[in-house]
Parts: C-alpha cells; structure tokens; sequence
C-alpha cells in the first residue's frame, strides 16, 4: 500500500517552471520515492477506473438496474467490510483535527459518486467521458479559489487545449443529453473539490491510502444508503427483488473495483497532486485511442487527430510555461520591427 505521505502541498510537488513530478521528500529524509512505484500506482489506477467505468455502464445499460445511489451505497459497504480489517492489520490512523474534514469530505464524495453513476445511467460512456474530460479546469480553479495557489498565466492557459483536446478525441459518436449532462458536470466539480481535499488529508494530515477510506467509508455509506432508501428503494422496493443473480455478481465485482480503485487514486494523490491526477485521465484518453489505432487498427476522425495535437501542445504548455514564455520574449525582441 502507500506509505504515510510527509507534509506539504500541491506547491511541493511543481518543480521549477510548473513541471508536473512526484513531489520530493522532506530535507532530512534520504532519497527519493522509487518512479517504479508510481508508475505502478498510476497503472493500478488507470485500470480499475476503465474497468470500474465500463462495469458500471453494463450494470445500468444491460441489466436495467434502476439504483445508481444503492449502488455507490454497496460501493462504501463493500469499503467499509474491506477497509476495516486491512487498518485493524496496518494500526490505528492518526487522529485528523478537526473531525469535521472527514465528514466534509465524505459529503463531497458522495455527491461526486452518486451524481456520477446517476449521470452515466443517462448518458452513453463516451458522452460522460467527454464532460469528465473538464476536471483539470475545474481542479485549477477550485485551487487557486480555494488554497489560493498561483499558477502561471500559461498554466490556466493550457487547460484551455488540455480539456478541449479529450473532448474532440471522442466526440465523433457522443450524443449528449442535456439534463444527464448537467448531471455530469455537477460531478466533475465536486470530483475536483473531493480531490484537492482528499489531497490535503493525504500529504498535510500524514495519512495513507488505507486509513483515509477507513475514515470515510462508514460516513460515506451512512450518507449514501439514507439516500437511497428515501429516493430509491422505498418508493419501489419490489424492484429491486426481481433482478437474477447475474446482476448481483455484477455488483458484487463492481464493489470490489470500487474499493481498489479507491485505494489507487488514494495512493495516486498522496504521491503526486489533485491536478495532476485529472491531467492523467485526459492523457488517457489520447493514449487509449493511438493505442486503439495501432493494436486493432481503428480508424479515427480528423476530429479525434486534432483533440491528441490539443491536448498534447496543452500538456506541454502547462509542463514549461516558463520555457515558452522566455522563447516568446526573445522572438519579441529580435523580431523586425514593423514599418509605419
């Protein structure tokens, strides 16, 4: 699992010029975390989010099942039944101050799933990728509102391309459906608010990927299943008896991806930053469609071809604002000067 983050920000983990890199340790502690441990991490994270994504799609799309908060609720139970014995293995947390920061960000997360699954039982998986595709703005916003972090102009510059680019990579087939898109862009939100909060439990409050869904996981459910039982079970309970079993291992392998990917995106934050891990999704997809084209010779739009130039070129904007910026201001002063 990952280790107990020392303390610092998102401040810590930009090297000179906004590069986005794991954040180094502390003066006094010798060496640095090991790239193999993150890369694995981001892998681990990556791939339990597609396969967490599409099961959940098929859970809604195939089987017609109607309780997307009873599903987040079983999600946070399935947390709870896991998390638990793996703390009681690993010791007790230490003591977050003041409570009330679990409990916020359990209000948050809630939110953020619920409105989610309830989005993606509306709207194809690739429509609802497409306004996931936004978080980066959002996380950049929230931050500099929020923490008052200030980033270079160049910086929120790119995450004009950045999420323009993962929206034309897969917007030939997308067929948006307003109040599901709505939905979706509620829960884009609220995952940036839950990320730079779960980020600042992880790094300042010295918490590890374990103890922080132990600490949410029984709020969460409590928050989650009330809700579901009030909109959902109680006003048609017998529905929920008629589903076959099929269904319910589907649910069942669907809690348990939700607890690993959970853990990863825990263990993803405490080892580099809330933006940085919604950077990483949109550099997903550019990846999963070239990786698409090569292995399975998938043919792609021009429009697919224009949104992998975008969000590369804001990727490296937001990686060297400051390389740019010196560029641009020599180009300015050797340029020949205009004639009147």
């Amino acid at each position: 699992m990952c280790p107990r983050c020392p303390g610092g920000d998102e401040a810590a983990m930009m090297a000179a010029g906004g590069t986005l890199r794991p954040r180094r340790p502390d003066q006094g502690q010798p060496g640095e975390r090991p790239p193999l441990r993150l890369v694995l991490t981001v892998a681990a994270w990556l791939g339990t989010g597609t396969a967490l994504a599409g099961l959940n799609k098929w859970i809604f799309a195939a089987h017609g099942f109607r309780y997307p908060l009873l599903l987040s609720s079983l999600h946070m139970l399935a947390a709870v039944a896991l998390g638990y014995p793996l703390g009681w293995v690993r010791g007790p947390p230490p003591p977050v101050r003041p409570r009330a920061r679990i409990y916020l960000l359990s209000l948050t997360f809630c939110g953020s799933v619920a409105l989610g699954n309830l989005g993606l039982s509306l709207v194809p998986l690739d429509a609802a990728q497409a306004v996931h595709a936004t978080a980066p703005l959002a996380t950049l916003l929230l931050s500099a509102l929020l923490r008052g972090r200030r980033h270079h102009p160049l910086q929120y510059a790119a995450m004009g391309p950045v999420c323009a680019g993962a929206v034309c990579s897969i917007a030939g087939g997308v067929r948006f459906h307003q109040p599901g898109g709505c939905v979706l862009l509620a829960a884009t939100v609220l995952r940036a608010l839950k990320s730079l909060q779960q980020s600042l439990l992880l790094q300042e409050g010295r918490l590890d990927a374990v103890s922080l869904l132990c600490l949410t996981a029984l709020p969460s459910f409590c928050l989650l299943f009330g809700a579901a039982v009030a909109l959902e079970v109680a006003p048609a309970w017998q529905g929920v008896l008629h589903y076959d079993g099929s269904l319910w291992g589907c649910v069942l392998l669907s809690c348990l991806g939700s607890v690993l990917y959970n853990l990863a995106s825990f263990c993803v934050l405490s080892l580099t930053s809330a933006l940085t891990i919604h950077l990483l999704g949109n550099i997903t997809v550019v990846g999963n469609l070239l990786l698409s084209r090569l292995l399975f010779g998938s043919r792609l739009s021009a429009l697919s071809y224009l949104g992998i130039a975008l969000t590369l070129a804001g990727m490296f904007m937001y990686q060297q604002p400051q390389l740019i910026a010196r560029r641009w201001a020599v180009w300015l002063q050797h340029r020949p000067p205009r004639h009147q």
